[in-house]
């Protein structure tokens, strides 16, 4: 089963949960309904375990356009 992030659009809650396709979520806090499922972000590991370097504009990530840290214009 997947676990996705959600927020309860009543009382603003976020939470973690394991659903199926057939899973009816409420929220954990208040038992609403009205829940919205929030954008997944991923996870990189590297063999080295190391910080990214710094990208072009002095921020953290790559200039590769490949990592994701926004510097490049990629989010």
């Amino acid at each position: 089963m997947p676990l996705f992030e959600f927020t309860c659009k009543k009382c603003g809650h976020e939470f973690e949960e394991l659903v199926r396709s057939d899973t009816v979520v409420k929220c954990l806090y208040c038992g609403s309904g009205r829940v919205e499922k929030k954008p997944s972000v991923f996870a990189a590991h590297s063999q080295t375990g190391g910080e990214l370097p710094p990208c072009h504009r002095g921020g953290p990530g790559c200039d590769l356009g490949k990592c994701g840290s926004g510097c490049c214009g990629m989010k």
